[in-house]
C-alpha cells in the first residue's frame, strides 16, 4: 500500500463514549460532544502533510476525535478486551509499539521488541487481557515467533513460542480462548535487506493452530505447492471460529490463484472461487480482510487492484465492488464497512491524512 499525503484539509470532529473526564476536558467543545455522541470507536495509523506518523481515533462517522504521533510508521493496531487501551504496532521490519490510554490525551508509552527481533505489525491480546501476543521475526535464524509482553507490568516481555514458520505476519485467537491461528506468511528477510524476500524460490507458508497453554503446535494448514508462493496475511474470524484468510502472490501475478479462503473450526480449508475477471483485478494482492457479522459478508480489500469485494459468507458469491483508489483499511460497521485508503478517503469523504492498512474497532 502506497502512502501519499494528499492536499485535502478536513479535520472532523470527535469520539468515545466510555473516555475519562480528563480526555475529554483536553479536546475540543466540539470534539468532546462528538465523543459522548457515537456508537463505536475505530483506530487508524496514518502519515500526514508535515510528514509525521501517527494513529488517529475516530468516530462511527469517520471523524476524526483526537491524534497521537508516532516515532515511525504504524500498521495495526489492538484494543485490549476493556476497549482502553490501545497498541499500535510498527510497520515490518519496524521495532516498536506504542501504548495509548484512549482515556486521556497523554503521548503513548512506547516499547520495542527484543535485540535480533523486529515486529511484523500484528498483535493481540488474550481473553483476559493481562497478555500481548505479538509476532516477531527471529531474523538471524529465520524464525518466526510470538513474543508474550506482560500487560500488568509495563508490557515487559516475558516469554514466546514458536509461530510454526517463517513470517508470521496476522493472528487470532480461537473461541474458548486457548489456542491461536496464525498466519506465517513465509517470507525470509532480514533487516539488512530491508523487506527484500531472501527465500522466494522456497517460501513455504502456512496456517498454524497453537496450543496457548504450552506454545506447542497443535495443527498447520498449507496451501497445495504450486501455490506456495502465495503469502498468507491477514485473518478474520466469525463468532463460531471460522477464521479467513488473505493472501498476497509473490510470483507471477498473471498466474491466477485463489488469493483468500476459509478455515472451518474443524479444520477444512476452503479456497474462495471468485470469476477470473476479478481475481485479475485484485492484482495478486489484498491488504485486508474484515467480516461483518451481522451483515452474514466478508470483505477483502486490493490497494493495487483499487478495489474492495464484499463477499457473501454462505454462498461465497461477490455481493459488492468498491472502486476506491489504494483502499486498504476496513472494519465491520453496521451492515457493511467502514473503509479507508492511502490518498486520504476514509468513509467516502477526503481528508488531510493518509491512512495505513488497517482500521479496528473498539470492543463494545
Amino acid at each position: 500500500m502506497q502512502l501519499f499525503s494528499p492536499t485535502g484539509l478536513i479535520e472532523r470532529r470527535t469520539l468515545l463514549r466510555a473516555a475519562g473526564g480528563a480526555f475529554l476536558a483536553g479536546l475540543a467543545p466540539r470534539a468532546a460532544e462528538a465523543l459522548t455522541e457515537t456508537d463505536a470507536v475505530f483506530a487508524s495509523a496514518y502519515f500526514d502533510r508535515e510528514g509525521q506518523y501517527g494513529v488517529a481515533l475516530l468516530t462511527e462517522c469517520g471523524e476524526i476525535v483526537h491524534r497521537y504521533v508516532l516515532p515511525e510508521r504504524g500498521h495495526d493496531a489492538v484494543f485490549d478486551p476493556t476497549g482502553r487501551t490501545l497498541v499500535v504496532f510498527a510497520r515490518r521490519p519496524g521495532t516498536f509499539a506504542a501504548v495509548i490510554d484512549t482515556a486521556n490525551a497523554a503521548t503513548p508509552v512506547v516499547f520495542h521488541a527484543p535485540e535480533g527481533r523486529h515486529f511484523y505489525g500484528h498483535g493481540r491480546f488474550s481473553a483476559d487481557g493481562r497478555l500481548l501476543y505479538v509476532t516477531e521475526n527471529d531474523y538471524d535464524n529465520a524464525r518466526g515467533a510470538i513474543g508474550i509482553y506482560d500487560a500488568t507490568d509495563g508490557f515487559r516481555r516475558i516469554g514466546e513460542f514458536s509461530s510454526g514458520g517463517i513470517g508470521p505476519h496476522d493472528m487470532t485467537i480461537l473461541p474458548g480462548a486457548r489456542t491461536m491461528l496464525i498466519a506465517n506468511g513465509g517470507l525470509e528477510t532480514h533487516p539488512d535487506y530491508g523487506r527484500t524476500i531472501l527465500n522466494l524460490a522456497t517460501m513455504k507458508p502456512n496456517l498454524a493452530l497453537v496450543d496457548l497453554r504450552d506454545g506447542s503446535i497443535m495443527a498447520t494448514h498449507e496451501l497445495p505447492h504450486e501455490m506456495h508462493k502465495l503469502s498468507i496475511r491477514h485473518l478474520s474470524m466469525t463468532a463460531d471460529g471460522t477464521v479467513w484468510f488473505a493472501c498476497q502472490d509473490q510470483g507471477d501475478i498473471h498466474e491466477l490463484f485463489p488469493l483468500a479462503g476459509s478455515v472451518s473450526p474443524q479444520g477444512e480449508l476452503a479456497l474462495l472461487d471468485i470469476p477470473e475477471e476479478d481475481l485479475r483485478r485484485l492484482h495478486g494482492y489484498i491488504g485486508s480482510v474484515v467480516v461483518n457479522e451481522r451483515a452474514g459478508s466478508v470483505v477483502f480489500t486490493s490497494p493495487q487492484g483499487n478495489v474492495a469485494y464484499e463477499i457473501d459468507r454462505e454462498s461465497r458469491a461477490v455481493r459488492a465492488r468498491h472502486d476506491l483508489v489504494d483502499v486498504c483499511g476496513a472494519a465491520a460497521r453496521g451492515d457493511g464497512f467502514f473503509l479507508s485508503t492511502g490518498q486520504g478517503m476514509l468513509d467516502g469523504r477526503q481528508t488531510s491524512l493518509a491512512w495505513d492498512n488497517h482500521i479496528v474497532r473498539r470492543p463494545a
